[in-house]
């Protein structure tokens, strides 16, 4: 099977010996969107300069529809790439900014004018065709930015963090817009984002890094409901990771991992040798010690903040380690509880992530 994007073994390591990215291994269906996650400085933007032909590789190949490109020289890649300034051109019209792709292809102008209406028209852009770039709004620039990106027809798109210079209103509202305009167009898109909610809202899978390797790749919601490394427990979502060693039992008649922990035995889905178990904040919930099945920890509530629909909390448990809880603002517990309050937690191991050391 020919893929729109293969990384394999993929490395870049500076000549002062500082290794960016290592062993970078992926195949990117097309129509895909991938999103790029991880801290500053993890290598995502490096990878994605790679794979656009800015950066040299040291290791590995990049290959695109089945074509080597390692040494490719970006021009000559089916990809276009939108920087998080947008890199648009002062002082040339929306038009040219959006034709200077078409431009240096040297399309005939009769044909490259069709390509541009129609994409103006696409990004609701007409009205400002033959206005100065600079003089349009921070949406309007990233449409700009798009729209240039789109309008040379690449195999692959290629975005650096193109969002982050809007405020938390537009983002949204170009999030929502990008997400039909993939799928409408059915491009390969390759996202670097430093932002979990980008990319668990809008990708088909995430890609997490951290210090130039890949920690995980996976699905939105299997990332979020399953980490794979310590790691990705500690940057996606809001977790509590607990230590301890196998249980001698190792697994219980339901096919549940256990981990023999300072607040007793914990099962989970995972590892059969697990060193530690991961709970979602959302997996808590308020209970009497009733219920069958369920893992129940005792703790003290030691913060309360209701926020719209959603309660967080804070409980201390036995051993002294404070947890984070979500759950609904409106149940009777989360309005009755209060700092100082004594509570049960339950968690249905079926929630409970199980993972080696």
């Amino acid at each position: 099977m020919i893929h729109d994007l293969e990384l394999l073994q993929v490395g870049k390591t500076y000549p002062d010996g500082t290794v960016a990215v290592s062993n970078f291994d992926l195949r990117v269906e097309k129509g895909e969107f991938v999103a790029f996650l991880g801290p500053s400085g993890c290598g995502k933007s490096t990878t994605l300069r790679m794979i656009a032909g800015f950066e040299d590789i040291t290791d590995g190949e990049i290959l695109i529809k089945g074509r080597n490109v390692s040494h490719t020289p970006p021009e000559k890649r089916p990809t276009s790439m939108i920087f998080q300034n947008y890199a648009l051109f002062p002082h040339m019209t929306v038009r040219q900014n959006i034709g200077f792709g078409l431009d240096l292809k040297k399309m005939p102008k009769v044909e490259k004018d069709q390509k541009i209406d129609r994409i103006l028209d696409m990004f609701d852009l007409t009205e400002f065709a033959e206005r100065k770039a600079d003089r349009l709004s921070g949406g309007q620039r990233q449409r700009i930015a798009l729209a240039r990106g789109l309008v040379v027809e690449p195999e692959i798109l290629l975005l650096d963090e193109p969002l982050g210079a809007l405020d938390a209103n537009l983002r949204r509202i170009i999030q929502n817009e990008l997400k039909l305009l993939q799928r409408e167009l059915g491009i390969t898109f390759i996202f670097v984002t430093h932002a979990q909610s980008e990319a668990l809202g809008l990708s088909d899978r995430v890609v997490v890094m951290s210090n130039g390797v890949v920690e995980q790749i996976s699905p939105p919601k299997e990332l979020y409901r399953r980490p794979a490394t310590r790691f990705v427990a500690d940057f996606i979502g809001s977790n509590t990771v607990i230590e301890g060693r196998p249980s001698s039992g190792a697994a219980d008649v339901s096919g549940f991992a256990q981990l023999d922990t300072p607040l007793g035995v914990i099962r989970g889905r995972g590892a059969s040798q697990p060193g530690l178990a991961i709970i979602p904040a959302e997996a808590f919930r308020i209970t009497p010690k009733n219920t069958l099945g369920e893992i129940h920890l005792s703790g003290t509530v030691t913060a309360r903040q209701l926020v719209g629909s959603v309660g967080h909390f804070r409980v201390r448990l036995s051993d002294d380690r404070e947890v984070a809880i979500e759950t609904h603002s409106g149940t009777p517990e989360a309005q009755a509880l209060q700092p100082g309050s004594l509570v049960t937690l339950g968690v249905d191991p079926e929630a409970i992530t199980m993972i080696p050391a």
